[in-house]
């Protein structure tokens, strides 16, 4: 399921659909986080929880360390930018970037 929705968002991004790309990106991110919560028994306090929360729960519980935290973050401001149109248009290469940091993550934190 992830890497064709990534397949997807990548596609998306080729073809200068940058926002719709970088939103498929990151829900990707926040399912794979949210399920790495599950996988450690893990709780959220909040109700409508955001990248940020999931990645805060995560580094403060021992799952991972400052940098994936801090790669998390930006990979989150990067979305952000895709989902709200309140300072700029995201550009190609940061979605680009976050399809990729995507990729990594999903492979690397579990």
């Amino acid at each position: 399921m992830f890497d064709s929705e990534l397949d997807a968002a990548k596609e998306l991004n080729k073809n200068k659909f940058t926002r719709g790309a970088g939103a498929i990106a990151g829900v990707v991110l926040e399912k794979h986080l949210g399920q790495v919560l599950t996988n450690h028994n893990l709780k959220l306090t909040k109700k409508n929880s955001s990248i940020s929360d999931f990645n805060d729960i995560l580094k403060s519980s021992g799952i991972y360390d400052t940098p994936t935290w801090r790669k998390i973050q930006h990979l989150g401001d990067i979305r952000n930018l895709c989902d709200h149109s309140k300072t700029r248009e995201p550009k190609q290469e940061e979605v680009d970037e976050l399809i990729s940091g995507v990729t990594a993550i999903i492979k690397t934190v579990y």
